[in-house]
């Protein structure tokens, strides 16, 4: 299964994107601020342009797992080695509070948010769950 995460709203205190799933549009994303990093920088580059809790992950493609998250007590995607950055997941959550480099689901309807965020994450578990073979594309 591939997921693709188009940004196309870069703010200066939040990133709105469209995250497709195989080619089809699926939801809207929330994301921390994006500050340029792509995936073949060095980790020193990366961690001088990261504001920890604040940044969105680097642009790049990425393997993706269900895993068991000790902090949500539940199994939510991980997205696999990404450079400076540990624990990245996609989960629910409406504004940037509510991510410290994750990758937030719902529908943008309200200007810095994503509304109907719980409703939208537990339709994307219900399609990816039982998949072997997830990527995220983040462009």
């Amino acid at each position: 299964m591939k997921l693709n995460l188009k940004r196309i709203a870069k703010l200066a205190t939040y990133t709105i994107g469209k995250l497709s799933i195989d080619g089809v549009y699926f939801c809207d994303t929330l994301e921390d601020v994006y500050r340029g990093l792509d995936q073949s920088m060095s980790i020193e580059k990366v961690n001088e342009i990261k504001i920890k809790g604040q940044t969105a992950i680097p642009s790049g493609t990425y393997k993706v797992a269900i895993t068991f998250s000790p902090k949500f007590k539940k199994d939510l995607p991980l997205i696999q080695n990404v450079k400076g950055f540990e624990g990245i997941r996609i989960h629910s959550g409406n504004d940037s509070d509510d991510t410290e480099g994750c990758i937030l689901v719902g529908k943008n309807k309200v200007k810095g948010q994503v509304i109907d965020s719980r409703l939208t994450f537990t339709t994307l578990m219900d399609k990816i769950k039982k998949e072997k073979d997830i990527t995220i594309t983040i462009e």
